[in-house]
């Protein structure tokens, strides 16, 4: 069965869209890391909450797909009882050429202006590097999953600031990127607008906490047990 036909028809219940439509209700916002609170993100009024996920040669299908199968995780509406994704996700690249075995949505001089951006361990091209400079400014969040935070570490997004990566990539990455402080042990590292996730199955754990800045913690723990994701290292507090 296709991957994406999948996430998108089956059944998630009425549970997350009950505990969306009160997203409005006072919750404690979300935790980073030390306990230090992070700013709760505000979805638009009107559109679906877009996701870009960036590739390029050498994408690591995990980087991207456990962020996407996340973001695509949709309830329904308890009135309707239809289907109410909260997020779009695109892929976006240089051209719309083939690239790690898929087809572009969007070059990312077409690309609709995204809320999140999701950046995996890929080859990357300076074409990228302008782009994430660009879109970074208007983002809610950019996140890069694995060693994608090269990326991120080449903009320049990542200087003075602490960030995170694969385990075995960390020793060289202090090496190429002296400005960042980098952080081992954990699986992410954010600050308001920028996040890096350590190695593959982290950036799930990112994803899962963006979606708790969004609509809070109950309605990410349902993303997680709908997936059957069992891992915890996700919730902050």
């Amino acid at each position: 069965m296709d991957r994406r036909r999948f996430l998108t028809e089956a059944s998630f219940g009425v549970g997350l869209a009950s505990l969306l439509t009160q997203r409005s209700l006072p919750q404690p916002g979300p935790m980073g890391q030390a306990g230090q609170p992070i700013r709760r993100l505000t979805p638009p009024n009107e559109s679906l909450i877009r996701v870009a996920c960036a590739i390029s040669q050498g994408t690591t299908d995990i980087d991207y797909v456990g962020p996407e199968a996340v973001f695509e995780t949709w309830h329904r509406d308890p009135v309707s009882q239809h289907p109410a994704p909260r997020f779009k996700i695109f892929t976006v690249s240089q051209s719309l050429d083939p690239v790690s075995g898929l087809v572009p949505d969007f070059t990312f001089n077409t690309s609709p202006q995204p809320h999140v951006v999701v950046v995996p361990a890929q080859t990357g091209s300076p074409a990228l590097i302008e782009w994430l400079r660009k879109v970074y400014a208007t983002a809610d969040v950019t996140m890069s999953v694995c060693v994608g935070a090269r990326h991120l570490a080449l903009a320049g997004l990542l200087a003075g600031k602490e960030a995170t990566t694969h385990h075995e990539s960390l020793a060289a990455f202090e090496k190429d990127f002296p400005d960042v402080h980098w952080v081992s042990g954990v699986r992410f590292v954010e600050t308001d607008k920028i996040s890096t996730a350590a190695g593959l199955t982290a950036g799930i754990d990112l994803a899962l906490h963006v979606v708790e800045r969004y609509f809070g913690r109950d309605a990410a723990q349902n993303v997680a047990d709908h997936l059957e994701y069992e891992g915890k290292r996700w919730i902050m507090t």
